[in-house]
């Protein structure tokens, strides 16, 4: 943690102090709504924020943690512990099955389904008899935990902070992990996680499910503070809410979760109290002040009040130093099955492959090969099927014909983390990087297969070994292609020239067999192409073999040793670098005349 978090921690670890010594009831009461619903909006920030995933229907994971306890406790007797336990172990399995069926939709069709699911745990809570229907379940017993009373508001009000405090620590937890900095590249597209090995779809599944659980423990604290339940605190316009507060608190900041739920809980107390008064009638007119402070806040500050305000009160740099973890780093290894290629050996096979689209010919029955220690450069005009046929080797794209083998063994069938976890690491052509992470962090995302510490050891903090070995490997590749003083700069602050240079450090993470690079050099000024071109010498000298994908053909002359040169989706030639230049073919294709 930086000097900064710990300030902000002492803070509030002081203000719950105050409120739950000298606070009257009112304000106990209020603060412990607060805390509630910031530990069901710190689950939203995990899943919008980080990992891009919009839930409208949140509050029905609250209720189904709440329904559990309760009835439990009142049917029963089941104690205390044991209804936590029940509680976020139901809402976490029904998330699984849920993400399970959803989670593979995208964009609105996402949010539409979350509604969906929202309305019939709303509506099924509320029919089912032994639940109490409409009229609600009453009868709940006071909490009793390890021998401890939480009957009172006060003792019940440093339950629920204990239990927002946490939350944020496991969720912090499971950010500053390998596992964490995989769910944040989700935001770039599942194609960038894949590429070094995550599976995207788990990965958002685990995160669905984790904010569940938060959203279940709520509903099991919550029904212990009110002792009654019925569906209304879990339907949509709570649902709504809890979406009001992560957006308005920051979606990309841990801390946004607890200002947006302090900023919505109390501003709702107020309205509800002054709009009748104005109005002179009463209903539900905070959510139409809700709408239009939602739409000034994302005309105004898209990204939250919290980053508003820390950038106020900043008084440390922006990225400020972030310690390596302590202890022995562990040894990280690749996946079974990977072994470096000798030099001069068949390393990559090309052959026949093709890509069709409907009718048209992408990529028409291309072979070449690719041998160790050497440096391959694929060439073509704009439009030739260079980028086609690099996803059809990484993986993005299966073939519709021919077979593509890695050290003998086909690829062409395989997924993009199958490709990875056989050595292939790549780049994109349309630079693809966290923005908000640090450089470090985007260069240790490229060690994912290298890991293999899981979802709970993360969460606890069980990691550090793997993570200060993860954070070794990162600084030697980025020490290796120039950018260590960079490291905790955030990635966006970097040239297009750094970030590409930066997006090869990652892939040099993976300890990979083959470095694939899709042109590199794509909107880099003379002297940017200089330095990528003395770094590419550089890994060749270290003994990297490299297909690279581009068209700037004075670029590659000075680096490749062979090249492969394609023409509306053909190889029009393949040899060494001044052989094919002299070739009519391909000066035709570059020049529209033969030279």
């Amino acid at each position: 943690m930086t000097f900064r978090s710990w300030v902000l921690a002492a803070v509030a670890v002081a203000a719950a102090a105050g409120v739950a010594l000298f606070a009257s009831s009112y304000y106990v009461t209020l603060a412990s709504f607060v805390l509630l619903y910031a530990t069901v909006a710190l689950g939203l920030t995990l899943m919008t924020g980080f990992a891009g995933l919009i839930s409208f229907g949140q509050a029905a994971f609250v209720g189904i943690g709440a329904y559990a306890a309760g009835y439990l406790a009142v049917a029963h007797g089941v104690p205390g512990w044991a209804t936590l336990l029940a509680g976020v172990a139901l809402a976490t399995l029904a998330a699984a099955a849920i993400g399970a069926l959803t989670l593979s939709m995208g964009g609105h069709y996402l949010s539409l389904a979350t509604l969906a699911w929202g309305v019939v745990v709303y509506y099924g809570l509320g029919i089912v008899e032994p639940l109490g229907g409409f009229n609600g379940l009453s009868g709940t017993p006071a909490l009793t935990l390890f021998g401890f009373d939480f009957a009172s508001e006060r003792s019940m009000f440093c339950l629920i902070a204990l239990g927002f405090a946490l939350a944020f620590w496991l969720v912090r937890n499971l950010l500053d992990s390998r596992l964490g900095r995989a769910v944040r590249a989700l935001r770039a597209g599942g194609d960038l996680p894949e590429a070094f090995g995550a599976h995207a779809f788990r990965l958002k599944v685990a995160v669905f499910c984790t904010a569940a659980g938060l959203a279940g423990m709520a509903g099991w604290l919550y029904v212990y503070m009110q002792r009654f339940l019925n569906p209304t605190p879990f339907g949509l316009q709570m649902s709504i809410e809890y979406l009001f507060m992560a957006v308005m608190g920051g979606v990309g900041a841990l801390w946004g979760a607890l200002a947006g739920a302090g900023l919505v809980v109390v501003l709702k107390q107020v309205l509800q109290d002054v709009l009748p008064a104005l109005l002179g009638r009463s209903g539900n007119f905070e959510m139409a002040v809700f709408g239009l402070l939602m739409l000034l806040i994302l005309a105004r500050a898209n990204a939250g009040l919290w980053p508003l305000l820390a950038r106020w009160t900043r008084a440390t740099p922006a990225a400020p130093l972030r310690p390596v973890p302590r202890g022995e780093p562990a040894v990280l290894h690749a996946p079974a099955g990977r072994a470096s290629g000798a030099p001069g050996e068949v390393l990559l096979r090309v052959d026949g492959a093709e890509k069709r689209f409907g009718g048209l010919v992408a990529v028409n029955r291309v072979s070449f090969e690719v041998r160790g220690g050497e440096i391959v450069a694929l060439l073509g005009p704009n439009g030739a099927g260079k980028s086609t046929l690099f996803n059809l080797i990484t993986g993005l794209l299966p073939a519709s014909a021919g077979a593509i083998t890695l050290r003998g063994q086909r690829i062409d069938a395989l997924g993009a983390r199958h490709v990875a976890a056989r050595g292939v690491a790549r780049t994109f052509q349309h630079v693809k990087l966290v923005a908000d992470m640090s450089v470090r962090d985007n260069a240790a995302l490229g060690c994912h297969l290298l890991g293999r510490d899981g979802w709970l050891r993360a969460m606890l903090r069980l990691d550090r070994r793997e993570e200060a070995a993860i954070e070794a490997m990162a600084l030697a590749q980025l020490r290796r292609c120039g950018l260590e003083d960079l490291a905790d700069a955030p990635a966006a602050s970097l040239p297009l020239g750094k970030q590409r240079v930066l997006e090869i450090a990652r892939a040099l993470c993976a300890r990979p067999q083959l470095l694939l690079l899709d042109e590199p050099a794509a909107g880099l000024r003379h002297q940017e192409k200089k330095t990528l071109a003395a770094l590419l010498k550089q890994l060749r000298g270290e003994g990297v073999t490299v297909l690279i994908v581009d068209h700037d053909m004075e670029f590659i002359m000075d680096i490749a040793d062979r090249l492969v040169v394609m023409q509306f989706g053909q190889k029009i030639a393949e040899g060494e670098a001044q052989a094919v230049r002299d070739d009519p073919r391909v000066q035709q294709a570059y020049l529209g005349s033969a030279a």
